[in-house]
């Protein structure tokens, strides 16, 4: 005989199985980098403009640039690599592995297989994330989604883009600010309270043509002003209802890691929201705009710069073509 709960009844049951979920930390992180830098001079002297120019106006002053026998999966498994050993995690513990990017080397297969194969992660699913400059964030809503769920007991995050790949040489709204890089995260379970999230996440597909490929050409075309102004707005919105999500004061962040796509971008949503500078992580300037990957390469340097401690409460925001957009607050670090 079925029997029928009451709405109370329904709330009670729900409320119990969330409180015997389990929690989601972020064990460490870890990024790699192509070898040859790529500074204004070159690039201002093909886009025939100052190279202080491309400085104030994106805050970047130089880039990495990878090579044509460069492959992205083979950087991404460095960084996870190097993740899972500063975790101390064997490969062969790990369920998922899920790969934030744009530019895989290939159409087909996606990047994350390739990466848990180099990696020896005979035992883990794979995928790859597709929602642009928010697709580390999205990810990181799966494997924590997979980990609370019991589905998953280690997850390894990996952001990762070659944008040279896919930017037109000669157009001054990308070449002058995107660049190549990879970082990861490794996600494991605890036996308490989830230190991350919960994530908010948002879509308007109204911006499609704001910033987008299109696949015959295959390079990426960018409203600059229109983009500049949708990116404040929805970074600065994300960042108040990720605080609120969390139970958290703006005044009880420690660090505020958004999207490294332009310094100006930045110092207009610290001022928006009142911010203090230094809680807000710039690393734009050695490394560009990476897309999926400045999260965690900018969590990567803020952590190697002491920016990072044990407990630390960090926001993580970010903001990309579709449009898309997301935040959380994250406890830094394993219990």
């Amino acid at each position: 005989m079925s029997t029928t709960l009451t709405p109370r009844e329904t709330v009670k049951t729900v409320a119990g199985a969330r409180a015997q979920l389990r929690g989601a930390a972020i064990a460490s992180v870890a990024m790699s980098l192509p070898p040859d830098v790529i500074s204004n001079d070159e690039v201002a002297e093909r886009l025939g403009v100052n190279p202080d120019w491309i400085e104030r106006r994106t805050g970047v002053r130089t880039r990495r640039r990878a090579g044509e026998n460069d492959r992205l999966d083979a950087h991404a498994a460095l960084a996870a690599r190097a993740a899972l050993d500063r975790a101390g995690v064997s490969p062969a513990a790990v369920d998922l592995v899920l790969v934030a990017t744009t530019t895989a080397d290939e159409v087909l297969p996606n990047a994350a297989p390739l990466v848990a194969y180099a990696l020896g992660a005979t035992r883990a699913g794979a995928f790859d994330v597709g929602a642009a400059c928010t697709g580390f964030l999205s990810a990181m809503a799966v494997g924590c989604g997979q980990i609370e769920a019991g589905r998953a007991g280690i997850v390894v995050v990996v952001g990762a883009d070659f944008m040279s790949r896919i930017i037109d040489p000669d157009d001054r709204p990308t070449a002058a600010v995107f660049g190549d890089g990879v970082g990861a995260v490794v996600l494991a379970a605890i036996d308490e309270p989830s230190r991350i999230g919960p994530i908010i996440l948002g879509a308007d597909g109204g911006g499609a043509d704001f910033i987008f490929v299109e696949r015959v050409e295959g390079l990426v075309r960018m409203r600059g002003h229109e983009t500049f102004r949708e990116a404040v707005t929805w970074l600065a919105e994300s960042t108040v209802r990720a605080a609120e999500a969390a139970g958290v004061e703006l005044e009880d962040i420690d660090r505020f890691v958004y999207h490294q796509a332009n310094s100006r971008i930045l110092r207009a949503v610290g001022e928006r929201l009142g911010l203090p500078a230094d809680r807000v992580v710039d690393c734009i300037g050695d490394y560009g705009n990476t897309s999926a990957a400045t999260l965690p390469m900018a969590l990567a340097f803020s952590e190697s710069e002491g920016g990072l401690r044990q407990g630390d409460r960090v926001l993580i925001a970010a903001f990309g073509a579709g449009f898309t957009w997301g935040a959380t607050v994250v406890e830094w670090g394993m219990p």
